[in-house]
């Protein structure tokens, strides 16, 4: 008769090598704890959680949103529109014109809603 073997079952080729440490604050870790208990498992029981996360990350389809090409200098181009904004203002001081013609007044309100845009965006993938 063929001995049974015992112990963990070997991975293979499938071993994990790379180690994710995470931390959680007190609102993070309470969501987490209201997850596994979703799936009623034990947080405080060692091994629930690794393999929890791995399956809601792992399994999980990537949804790939719209993204800004680059927000890191968001503040640069801002500071250029408004350089821009400050010179058509100037220009329109300079011909005595009491009111732009319509066209100005469009694209000032078309760059303001895309300022309100970029920064409702940056506030998202902050919070986010």
């Amino acid at each position: 008769m063929e001995q049974r073997k015992r112990g963990r079952k070997r991975l293979g080729n499938k071993k994990r090598y790379h180690n994710v440490m995470l931390r959680f604050n007190d609102t993070e870790y309470d969501k987490l704890r209201k997850i596994c208990a979703a799936y009623n498992l034990d947080i405080s029981e060692r091994g629930v959680i690794s393999p929890l996360l791995r399956r809601l990350v792992l399994k999980q389809e990537s949804v790939e949103r719209d993204m800004l090409p680059d927000t890191s200098n968001l503040a640069y181009h801002i500071n250029k529109i408004g350089n821009n904004i400050n010179q058509l203002v100037k220009i329109a001081h300079h011909k005595n014109l009491r009111s732009p013609n319509s066209n100005l007044e469009r694209e000032i309100k078309q760059a303001n809603d895309l300022l309100y845009l970029l920064v409702e965006i940056t506030m998202e993938e902050k919070t986010g």
